[in-house]
């Protein structure tokens, strides 16, 4: 996904600290050179890499909004603590954490007077302060586990400028910025014990240990700033004196011919111990080979404890000298000579700083540090100490974030600006200062261009050509100002106060871009450029560059408008897009106050341009507090509500169908939303960066699918500062190749993709792509709408071409496709040219055999083949699938196959539901294994097991004419193939059986599995079918065989009654009541069938119990039929106010036929359900409805002209509509991935209609026949074999509304209902009239006359 490539902090100049931890060496750097800022920068020896930043007012809270910067900076490697002091403050982070990776506050401390602090340092508990006037020493003490530090001694001394603790602690070396001088203090008392003079300023002290010795001396190394070492080591008499006995200058170095040559150097002490541990382990690795020139030359190193010291020169050339017999006694025996000398150019730069720091992951080697600049190198000590090219390896380099004569200092970020491309970016200080940076061609380094030096007061912004020019807004001057790398101000426009400002894209590099300013009354400036095109920052362009301002103008807008937003133009940038250049896109966004949002695009011809609007949106939001637009015309809100923070992202197509609302939620009032950015893939799609106060989460599109269920958009990546930068987040902005610059504080952090060998998993594009992009051929997502549209031999060839490019190669990329055309093709076609291809033999001449086309079964859709694949895909899943997508895969591919053979004995819906069911079992059980998120418990977001098949797929079940078998084959799908009521609920039968006596059997065998189940054989549990069959005497021979439930007595007792009688039904109304009172509602519905009250029964499944599914099946079983009132008030007053509560159109539809108003059935598929409720009557609350399904225009297809109420339904639906709706679900098509589907959706779908142009003729006398009533309905009609006549017909014509009149509970027609539908369409005006062509057709159809035998004779 996204990595953090680079954090661009600055190179220090001053010195480092270092902490070596087991596995990694962290150096501790200060920024002391940028008095504004106030962190402390962690980061990886070796490689550099940024590991954290550590803020002063962490400690301090009153220093966040200070103008202090840190002074000192010192580490206590023996307890883990780094100390920094700012003013007359110090302030103390421990490590901790399980990995050592957080730094939290210790303790901190406040200096008396406001005294500054100037040196400091601290080892093993000992604290060393050094002021303008006085050295004091505290220690560490813990008490109650509270760190505190307390003083020791303090003396007066002034100006102190460096601090420095000796390996045993028991002396303070100390230097002054009064003299060249280092004083020398006991750490005890603080007396002083030695003075000792340099002839020039002091750069540099360390102690080093003598590894030897066994009294507490050490040496001391001291370096002024002429270059030259020096070494003292203490007198034998008084080890308390240092004294001087050898020194290294430059002269000692290199002979002096070549001083002229490069006289301007650099000594560093190289540790001794850091390099006494790299030699050691290259003598042990050289032990086991042959000894050669150079492991004899680094293992005399080693033995021999030789000092090594390195000199830089300003050429880059390096002097290695060494000094032997430090550790010896008498100190006369010390002997200096020069080890190595290289060429120009090892090193790029002389730094001022260098370190030897230890390399954990490779002892061999050590890595060295310099400052500044801030690079590390690996020293490899075999081939550095023969001067060979790759003993010094570069391993990291800190880019400078300015100009390193620039005397600018960096300051707090404000908010980034790019080029509409993402090559250029502008960054606006807090205060009002401009740094221009450019993007590196892969996008992966920002490098510095310009920064603008002196006062300034920039409020906005805008860059161009890529950073070589840029234009600023001031409201201190009110004027638009054009500059350029090489000069201030090139021009200048004086303006009224504007709020933005930004450029239009241009389709060439070099050409002129428009700038448009916006007016705070949201009058639109339109400002042209003159730009000379500079190739690179140094190139002087030939003319100077010019502003003028073109024209102004605003939107035709009556409504008072909230903002103008710049649609983002990133997708634009795209080679395959740069070529519209302006005016070919929008350009801005309106939002209105009331939440409608526009889309103009500018036409710049004339000198008066004109905004032409490209669509509306009507999102009837209000309170909002930011917004922005991608360049798909996607818009993200962000509103003020009662709960929090609302985030809503819109579509720019809105119709009847659709709101343009894709995605929806709430943040906590407290985590606020402070950014807003788009980006755009190359295919076009819009990745949103949303910016909070330490973390920016990245919202990508989601792919729709019928197995998971996913919000339309997701968190696909999330950058988190919380344990890395303590700052607060002040911008984030997308850069060209999809990388996100992430500003905090004074810092950068620049996140993008590795490159492909260092990277490990996709790229943020590829990660798009996968999630919304169009599927490949052998998705399961593919396949099942492949089989849900009838397309079988197609699927056939997807599975028969994946078997063929899985045993062909492993690599997915090298995989052939099948060919486009192959998708439109209709399943008869596709069938007859597979059996050609196949089945019919080829001759090539008269009398020859025929021929062999190296096809084999195991080639062709089998048993085999089928087998073979499933196998493999078993052993190696397919990339980039989900392990659910893989396990549907294998699913569905198994399921071809029985579709396949079983395609003459079940119907097309038939074989739809029992796809959608193996799916459903499939999915459940996924779920319920232990390594799956939902066994785990429910947690938002993760996948949660489903109750029951979705309503869509009972509605094929209720359509199909093979429901026999499917009942069957549902059976055979439960726990040892025996439904109970549970799995008869999950899978809809009650909803989708049609035969009475059907259902009076399977519910029956669905009370003795309730009975059989579990070990007790309860009867309660089967009680309730049993009466609802009227097999009160099985259930009173149940209870005979149930000794050990404690109410056998008394059931036996209650069943031996005469339930018929109206005594004992009174009884079982009353025990029912009782039943319910102890909460038992199962039971008591049984007691109320007893009873022989339904309505009381259905009542409690309903209210009680939630399940309207059992309250159908009950009312069914017992009103012997699906006309019964029950089941009618059921319907009515329960599953038709649920299927608008949730905006289910499916259950609605169904609803609607079981109440033989199938011309609503219809239309309640298509037309939305606020107009379908006021058509209806009686709904209350309707819920949001979706078109986000294409099988609604498959079902949509089938319905439509089936019966004369659903024709009479389909007339009522005008051509507009329809033809919205077909591309709404073609939307919903490549919103799945299943793009060349919404192609042969769009091509193929057929807008059959009544048809107006079949007029009566008194010429043409036709005998009433079935002929002549297909003849009258063409041309929509004639495809249709037969239409089902489920209406009466009336002789006159019908004088009622177009749909029937509902009718009330009590019998009588409601009063006052009106289509709410629009009627004024014309081809809705056609429909009706051809409607009534087809009522008298079937009129005609219904009078046929009887057949008489009598009229042969």
């Amino acid at each position: 996904m996204l990595e953090l490539l680079s954090t661009y902090t600055g190179c220090p100049t001053t010195g480092l600290q270092h902490l070596a931890l087991p596995r990694e060496t962290l150096l501790a750097s200060l920024h002391a050179l940028y008095p504004s800022l106030d962190s402390i920068i962690i980061r990886n020896a070796t490689t550099l890499k940024f590991m954290r930043s550590v803020a002063f007012w962490e400690a301090f809270p009153a220093a966040l909004h200070g103008h202090e910067s840190i002074q000192c900076l010192s580490v206590d490697p023996g307890m883990k603590l780094i100390v920094a002091t700012m003013g007359a403050r110090l302030a103390t982070w421990a490590m901790s954490g399980v990995q050592g990776d957080t730094w939290r506050v210790h303790s901190k401390l406040l200096l008396p007077n406001d005294t500054p602090i100037t040196a400091v340092d601290c080892k093993s508990g000992l604290l060393a302060v050094g002021t303008r006037s006085s050295l004091s020493v505290y220690t560490l003490i813990l008490e109650n586990d509270l760190p505190t530090w307390s003083l020791k001694w303090t003396l007066p001394i002034l100006e102190l400028s460096r601090l420095r603790f000796s390996p045993s602690l028991m002396y303070i070396a100390s230097t002054s910025t009064l003299d060249n001088a280092i004083g020398i203090y006991l750490t005890t008392s603080g007396k002083r014990t030695q003075h000792i003079r340099h002839p020039r300023p002091i750069i540099d002290i360390n102690w080093r240990h003598s590894q030897t010795s066994t009294r507490d001396d050490s040496i001391l190394y001291t370096i002024t700033s002429d270059a030259t070492l020096r070494v003292y080591l203490p007198v034998i008499d008084a080890p308390q004196q240092m004294q001087l006995h050898t020194s290294l200058d430059v002269f000692s170095a290199v002979p002096m011919p070549m001083l002229n040559q490069s006289t301007e150097s650099r000594i560093f002490w190289l540790d001794r111990e850091v390099m006494s541990h790299s030699l050691t382990n290259v003598v042990k690795a050289n032990t086991e080979h042959q000894e050669d020139g150079r492991s004899r030359r680094v293992r005399e190193i080693q033995e021999e404890s030789w000092d090594l010291f390195l000199r830089v020169f300003s050429n880059g050339s390096l002097v290695v000298q060494a000094i032997a017999n430090i550790d010896r006694r008498p100190p006369t025996l010390l002997k200096q000579f020069t080890l190595l000398h290289t060429g120009p150019f090892v090193i790029a730069t002389s730094p001022e700083h260098l370190y030897l720091l230890p390399n954990p992951s490779a002892p061999a080697t050590v890595t060295i540090v310099t400052s500044a600049p801030l690079r590390s190198y690996r020293l490899n000590p075999l081939p550095f100490f023969e001067a060979q090219a790759d003993g010094l390896a570069l391993l990291g380099v800190v880019q400078e974030v300015q100009s390193r004569n620039s005397t600018a200092l960096p300051r707090r970020i404000s908010r980034f600006v790019r080029t509409p491309d993402g090559e250029g970016l502008g960054i606006v200080k807090e205060d009002g200062t401009v740094d221009v940076w450019q993007t590196s061609p892969g996008g992966r380094r920002i490098i510095f261009q310009s920064e603008v030096a002196g006062p300034m007061d920039v409020s906005l912004l805008t860059v161009l050509q890529g950073g070589r020019y840029f234009a600023t807004y001031s409201k201190t001057t009110g004027a638009i100002s054009l500059h350029s790398t090489q000069a201030l101000v090139a021009s200048a426009v004086k303006v009224p106060p504007i709020v933005s400002l930004f450029s239009l894209p241009s389709s060439v590099p070099s050409d002129n871009p428009m700038i448009i300013a916006i007016t705070e009354s949201y009058t639109i400036l339109l400002l042209k450029t003159v730009l000379p095109f500079i190739s690179s920052p140094s190139t002087v362009p030939s003319a100077s560059a010019t502003l003028s301002l073109h024209s102004e103008s605003s939107l035709p807008i009556s409504a008072p408008l909230k903002s103008l937003v710049q649609v983002d133009p990133m997708a634009w940038s795209f080679p395959n897009r740069q070529a519209l250049g302006t005016g070919s896109h929008d350009a801005l966004l309106s939002v209105t106050e009331d939440g409608e949002l526009a889309f103009w695009i500018p036409d710049i011809s004339t000198k008066s341009p004109t905004w032409k609007c490209t669509g509306t949106v009507k999102t009837y939001k209000t309170n909002i507090l930011m917004g922005a637009c991608s360049s798909a015309k996607k818009t993200v809100l962000v509103c003020d509500s009662g709960e929090g923070q609302e985030v809503t992202i819109w579509n720019s197509t809105e119709s009847e169908f659709a709101t343009g609302l894709e995605y929806q939620w709430i943040y906590s009032a407290s985590d606020r939303i402070l950014d807003l950015d788009w980006t755009a893939t190359p295919d076009g799609q819009s990745i949103l960066a949303v910016g909070f106060a330490h973390r920016v989460e990245l919202l990508c599109q989601q792919r729709m699918t019928y197995f998971d269920q996913t919000p339309g958009w997701g968190t696909c990546h999330t950058i988190d500062l919380t344990n890395t930068i303590p700052h607060q987040i002040s911008d984030s902005i997308w850069l060209k190749g999809g990388s996100l610059l992430v500003g905090a504080g004074h810092l950068m952090s620049l996140y993008g993709q590795l490159d492909r060998a260092e990277s490990r998993t996709d790229s943020l594009f590829e990660h798009v792509a996968r999630h919304n992009g169009p599927l490949d051929e052998y998705n399961p997502q593919m396949i099942l709408q492949c089989l849900l549209w009838e397309k079988i031999e197609l699927v056939k060839n997807i599975i028969v071409n994946l078997a063929k490019n899985m045993e062909r190669t492993e690599n997915i990329h090298q995989w052939e496709p099948l060919p486009f055309d192959e998708y439109l093709k209709k399943d008869e076609t596709t069938k007859a040219a597979n059996h050609v291809a196949f089945a019919k033999p080829r001759y090539s001449s008269l009398f020859s055999v025929p021929e062999v086309d190296g096809q084999s079964d195991e080639e062709l859709f089998s048993h085999t083949l089928v087998q073979d694949l499933v196998e493999r895909l078993e052993d190696k899943p397919l990339p980039h699938l989900t392990p659910n997508e893989q396990q549907s895969l294998i699913v569905l591919v198994q399921a071809t196959l029985e579709i396949d053979q079983q395609r003459r004995a079940l119907d097309s819906n038939g074989l739809r539901y029992l796809t959608m069911m193996r799916i459903f079992h499939i999915y459940n059980r996924r779920l319920s294994l232990p390594n799956t998120p939902a066994s785990a418990g429910s947690r938002p977001g993760q996948l949660q097991k489903r109750a029951r098949l979705r309503y869509r797929d009972m509605m094929w079940a209720f359509h199909s004419e093979s429901q026999d078998l499917m009942l069957s084959t549902s059976v055979a799908a439960c726990e040892g193939q025996k439904m109970r009521w549970a799995d008869a609920r999950a899978q809809g039968v009650f909803i989708w059986l049609r035969s009475l006596e059907t259902m009076k059997a399977h519910m029956e065998v669905i009370a003795r599995n309730q009975y059989m189940a579990g070990d007790n054989r309860d009867p309660t549990a089967c009680s309730l079918f049993y009466f609802a069959l009227g097999k009160t005497k099985l259930v009173h021979g149940l209870w005979r065989q149930a000794a050990w439930h404690k109410e056998q007595n008394v059931m036996l007792k209650f069943l031996n009654n005469n339930f018929s009688q109206p005594r004992w039904r009174t009884a079982a109304l009353k025990n029912a009541f009782a039943l319910l009172s102890k909460r038992r509602f199962e039971y008591a519905a049984a007691f109320f069938l007893l009873g022989g009250s339904l309505k009381d029964a259905v009542n409690v499944c309903v209210r009680n119990l939630q399940d309207f599914q059992l309250a159908i099946a009950l009312a069914r079983v017992v009103e012997q039929g699906d006309d019964g009132p029950i089941l009618k008030d059921i319907i009515t007053s329960t599953v038709i106010p649920i299927a608008f509560e949730e905006g289910n159109r499916w259950l609605a539809s169904w609803g609607f036929w079981m109440l033989h108003r199938r011309d609503l059935a219809v239309r309640v598929l298509v037309t939305p359900l606020s107009d379908m409720a006021n058509v209806w009557g009686g709904i209350n609350e309707i819920g949001t409805s979706s078109y986000d399904d294409p099988s609604l225009a498959l079902l949509f297809s089938q319905l439509k002209l089936k019966t004369l109420q659903t024709a009479q339904g389909t007339s009522e639906i005008s051509g507009r509509t329809e033809f919205n709706f077909v591309l709404q679900m073609a939307r919903v098509f490549c919103r799945m991935g299943c793009h060349v589907l919404a192609l042969d959706l769009v091509r193929s779908w057929s807008f059959e209609r009544p048809s107006t142009v079949v007029h009566d003729s008194p010429i043409v006398h036709r005998p009433p026949s079935p002929m002549v009533a297909r003849f009258a309905l063409a041309p929509a009609l004639r495809r249709q074999s037969s239409i089902m006549i489920d209406m009466d017909i009336p002789t006159n014509p019908p004088t009622r509304s177009a749909s029937p009149t509902r009718i009330q509970p009590n019998g009588t027609p409601q009063s006052g209902e009106g289509e709410a539908l629009k009627e004024n369409e014309g081809d809705l005006v056609a429909r009706k009239a051809g409607m009534g062509r087809l009522m008298k057709s079937a009129k005609q159809d219904v009078q046929v006359p009887e057949f008489d035998m009598n009229a042969f004779f």
